[in-house]
C-alpha cells in the first residue's frame, strides 16, 4: 500500500513526561519520516515544558504549546487539533508520550491514509493486547469500549489516543461540534466523526505498562466519562442533528470498492 505523502504533524500533549520526552522524540525521528511535531505541555512540574523548549529551540519542526495549568486531556487534544487545522496540516497523528504508543505504528497508520478518513489503534482486535496492566486498568478499559458499543452503537475502539486523522477530509465544523474536555473527548469526536462520514479503520496495537512516571486516569476522570456517555447516548435518540455537521467529510476512493472495515 502506498504511503501518501502530505504535510504530517505528530501531536503529543505532556505532563510530568521529563523522563520520558527526549528518547520518544529521538525514536520518532528514527523513523525518518519528516513529520513535524507539537508539544503541548500543562505547566509540569518536573521540567517536561523546558525539555520541549530546548528542543524547539533552532528545530523549525518542533512547535510547543504551554498552558498555565492542567485543562483536561480533551481539551489538549482540541487545541492541539484547532492548531493543526490553522497550520494547514493535511494528516494528524495523536499520540501519547509515555510510550504506551508504539512510534513503530505511525509507518502503518501512515499507510493507510490515503484511504481512510480516521486510523485508529485498537487495543481489542488481537489477545493480549494490555500486557502488564493491573486488573483496575483493564476493567476500566474494556467496561468503557464495551459500554461505547452498547449505548451509541459504534464498533470501534473509542476511547484510545493513538489516532491519525486526515485533516484535509475532514471538515473542521465537525470537531466543533465536540465538546467534552476530558476522556469523553476521545468517543465523543470519533462517534460525532462517524456519524459524518468518516470511514475510520483499525489497526491492532499493543499498550504495553508505562515505563516511567503514572497513569492519569482517575476513578473520577471514568465516571465523568460515563456521565457524558448517557448523555451521549439520549442526544442520539432525542437530539439526533445536535451530531450532525452542515459540512460531511469529503468522500475518499478506496480500492476494490473498499469501505469502512477492521483489519486483524
Amino acid at each position: 500500500m502506498t504511503q501518501i505523502r502530505q504535510r504530517t504533524l505528530i501531536f503529543i500533549p505532556t505532563y510530568n513526561e521529563a523522563a520520558n520526552l527526549s528518547p520518544l522524540y529521538l525514536e520518532l525521528e528514527g523513523l525518518g519520516l519528516g513529520c513535524d511535531y507539537l508539544f503541548l505541555d500543562d505547566n509540569s512540574p518536573d521540567g517536561t515544558g523546558r525539555i520541549i523548549d530546548d528542543l524547539a529551540n533552532g528545530n523549525p519542526r518542533v512547535h510547543s504549546i504551554h498552558r498555565e495549568r492542567k485543562l483536561g486531556i480533551g481539551s489538549a487534544h482540541a487545541e492541539g487539533i484547532s492548531w493543526a487545522y490553522r497550520g494547514g496540516y493535511e494528516v494528524l497523528v495523536t499520540m501519547d508520550c509515555d510510550f504506551t504508543h508504539s512510534p513503530a505504528c505511525i509507518p502503518r497508520f501512515l499507510e493507510h491514509a490515503a484511504e481512510h478518513h480516521v486510523v485508529v489503534g485498537s487495543r481489542f482486535l488481537q489477545s493480549d493486547s494490555l500486557p502488564g496492566w493491573n486488573l483496575f486498568r483493564k476493567t476500566l478499559t474494556y467496561g468503557g469500549h464495551i459500554m461505547t458499543r452498547l449505548l451509541l452503537g459504534m464498533p470501534l475502539d473509542a476511547t484510545g489516543a493513538f489516532r491519525l486523522y486526515r485533516l484535509d477530509r475532514i471538515p473542521r465544523s465537525a470537531f466543533d461540534l465536540v465538546s467534552s474536555r476530558g476522556y469523553s473527548f476521545f468517543f465523543e469526536s470519533l462517534y460525532i466523526l462517524w456519524l459524518n462520514g468518516a470511514s475510520v479503520l483499525q489497526l491492532p496495537i499493543s499498550l504495553p505498562a508505562r515505563t516511567q512516571g503514572h497513569s492519569k486516569m482517575r476513578v473520577t476522570d471514568a465516571l465523568q466519562s460515563l456521565r457524558v456517555l448517557f448523555e451521549m447516548f439520549g442526544r442520539r435518540l432525542l437530539r439526533p442533528a445536535s451530531l450532525s455537521s452542515a459540512a460531511k467529510c469529503t468522500p475518499i476512493t478506496r480500492r476494490n470498492g473498499e469501505n469502512r472495515r477492521e483489519e486483524a
